[in-house]
């Protein structure tokens, strides 16, 4: 099995832990002492690593998880916030970081992988992601209006993604959702019993979307993404310009070829 360590030369922190293997790039908040809250540090150190594997042509899908078992991401650092507001300062109005690159911006499928809390930008940084899955144990809320907040990308983008009942409980009393209840509602795709179970079914699905043509599925991925705020006959005029450009690849020949000769399509991203 190949395994890059691309590390610490890339992200240039500890806070995230970056690999590369076979075709698949795993990113890892790694702040289990914090329940790998978002400082401004991770942030910066996940945007390294985004950008990497998205540039990175031999990368066809991105899994990102948090390290320790308890926690995916419990959402901001509110010690840190804490800390800045008694010392006078104002953390949400300071200069934003120096390297900004996010999942919404990542061309290729991103796996959430879950394992415990995901919790305000925690939870939001899973919905920025294009399929989650999570433990039984693992609990999803947005409980900033306890703190005298509201949401970030959250508020806007959970009512799109599950029914808007669901999402203004969360919303509304800062409650956590069960694994189960969120899977019944699709806002996870796949419920396992442990976190090494998540990790086999992270692979398998990474290994099922690999199976694809990799300019085709980011195809779809910006058909889905940018069609769904657009009216219906402008998102069908979009997908007929980026059809067209996937029907003159060498890839839409690979594809019936192998299929016409029983074997697997050798793909060349041209």
């Amino acid at each position: 099995m190949k395994m890059t360590t691309a590390g610490f030369e890339i992200t240039q922190s500890e806070t995230i832990l970056y690999e590369k293997k076979d075709r698949i790039a795993w990113i890892t908040l790694n702040r289990p002492e914090r329940m790998n809250a978002l400082g401004r540090e991770l942030g910066v150190a996940r945007a390294r690593a985004l950008k990497d594997a998205s540039e990175d042509d031999d990368i066809l899908v991105i899994i990102v998880t948090g390290a320790g078992g308890r926690s995916f991401s419990a959402g901001a650092d509110l010690k840190q916030g804490a800390d800045a507001y008694y010392a006078g300062s104002r953390p949400d109005l300071e200069e934003r970081a120096e390297f900004r690159f996010d999942e919404t911006e990542c061309p290729k499928p991103i796996i959430a992988a879950i394992d415990g809390y995901a919790l305000g930008g925690g939870l939001e940084l899973s919905l920025r992601c294009d399929i989650r899955i999570a433990t039984e144990a693992s609990t999803f809320g947005l409980p900033e209006v306890r703190r005298g907040r509201t949401s970030g990308t959250g508020v806007v983008m959970l009512s799109r993604m599950i029914p808007l009942g669901e999402a203004k409980w969360m919303q509304f009393t800062g409650s956590h959702m069960s694994a189960q209840r969120a899977y019944d509602i699709g806002l996870i795709q796949s419920i396992t019993p442990d976190r090494e179970a998540l990790f086999v079914e992270a692979e398998k699905m990474a290994g099922e979307i690999k199976l694809g043509a990799p300019l085709s599925i980011e195809a779809c991925k910006r058909i889905i993404d940018i069609g769904r705020n657009m009216p219906p006959e402008y998102a069908n005029a979009f997908r007929d310009i980026e059809r067209k450009i996937i029907d003159k690849t060498e890839d839409i020949k690979e594809g019936v070829t192998a299929f016409a000769e029983k074997r697997l399509p050798q793909w060349k991203r041209r």
